[in-house]
């Protein structure tokens, strides 16, 4: 059997799946600006795409212990990404609804700059995947707490506004659940980022995330 010939298919077979992630962290990325606009933009097939390939290369290639925790990273990461690619869709949904409400003054912005955030966050994760740096991945592990702390602070807006204008509860709920859904995607993203340490390291991260609840205190969450 000629193992150097196996081992340039499966470098092949992998780069071609890495490829197919890094596509769809574009178009999820581009998703989530375009929802904070109101557009939508998603493609649905690549997860699928990318768990045949990983499959694949499992079950034809043999791949080491080194190389296997390479596809089941790839394989977490696309999931990750399917479920935020789902978050963006939401959004999109939402924004549409809104545009038939009252508007809540200020609202567009901070949801925006949230989106901008955790969009700058997942580029982060999978540009860590790519160079295999811990460093950047231990970083866009830590601004989760960043994002949770934004995202706190767009609810208390929310509240207040509702209690000042009843009429503008309807379109804060619905902006509530926009910010939220893109503090989820800080977390997918989060996730990436700790699937590069153990990608690099053989290991999770030890200690839970610091988060901060919504009444603003500190906590961790693995």
């Amino acid at each position: 059997m000629n193992t150097a010939h196996i081992a340039s298919a499966f470098d092949r077979d992998l780069e071609s799946a890495q490829a197919l992630v890094m596509r769809m962290g574009g178009l999820v990325e581009a998703a989530l600006l375009d929802a904070a606009e109101a557009l939508e933009a998603r493609d649905d097939d690549l997860a699928e795409r990318i768990n045949t390939e990983c499959a694949r290369l499992i079950a034809l290639r043999g791949p080491t212990a080194g190389d296997l925790r390479t596809v089941l990273t790839v394989m977490k990461i696309a999931a990750a990404l399917e479920r935020s690619g789902d978050y963006a869709k939401n959004l999109a949904k939402r924004a549409v609804v809104l545009g038939r409400m009252p508007q809540v003054v200020g609202a567009a912005g901070s949801i925006r700059r949230l989106a901008k955030a955790v969009v700058q966050m997942l580029a982060d994760a999978l540009d860590a995947y790519i160079r295999r740096d811990v460093k950047l991945a231990e970083d866009v592990r830590l601004r989760d707490r960043e994002i949770d702390q934004m995202y706190n602070s767009i609810f208390r807006e929310f509240l207040t506004h509702m209690m000042e204008d009843p009429r503008l509860i309807g379109p804060c709920m619905h902006l509530h659940f926009i910010a939220k859904n893109i503090e989820r995607v800080g977390d997918h993203a989060t996730s990436v980022a700790e699937q590069v340490i153990y990608l690099v390291t053989g290991a999770m991260p030890e200690e839970a995330r610091p988060k901060v609840d919504s009444t603003g205190t500190a906590s961790t969450r693995g």
